[in-house]
């Protein structure tokens, strides 16, 4: 895993020049595409893209664009949803929402909260809408007609 962002910060205070510090962090720089990432997890923790893309309740031929690359910037909440359906870490889903150019989950934040709590236990996204609602927050899911899902 690359550096965290506290660590890249640390050294880069301390660094000498900008220079160096660029050529000796260049590994721990963004190095993957959403999708790249996307699939890297798919083969390192063993998942079928098809499982994945049900379990995340995303509409099909939507999920397979981002897996794609042809749909590079989809919401937060859909790469959310992604995140739960991989059993990603909070960690793991940071780095997921980096790649992906969204904002990372903030815990001071209720639903950021509840998000990585949901993460943290591996809970569905089906259980995680729940809790969400349960909270008065707002879902990750919006529920359409004839049992149709949208992410928001």
């Amino acid at each position: 895993m690359p550096k965290s962002t506290e660590e890249l910060k640390n050294e880069l205070r301390k660094a000498r020049g900008l220079e160096g510090f660029l050529v000796d962090n260049q590994k721990d720089f963004r190095q993957y595409t959403l999708a790249e990432y996307l699939n890297h997890l798919l083969e390192e923790k063993h998942l079928s893209k098809m499982k994945v893309i049900a379990d995340s309740r995303l509409e099909r031929r939507y999920a397979y664009h981002i897996f794609a690359g042809r749909k590079k910037n989809p919401s937060r909440p859909k790469v959310i949803a992604l995140a739960l359906a991989m059993g990603l870490t909070p960690e793991e889903t940071q780095y997921l929402l980096y790649y992906a150019g969204a904002e990372q989950l903030y815990v001071r934040n209720p639903w950021d909260s509840v998000l990585w709590y949901a993460l943290d236990h591996h809970m569905s996204v089906v259980d995680t809408n729940l809790m969400l609602e349960k909270m008065s927050n707002l879902p990750l899911l919006v529920e359409k007609e004839e049992n149709a899902n949208e992410i928001l």
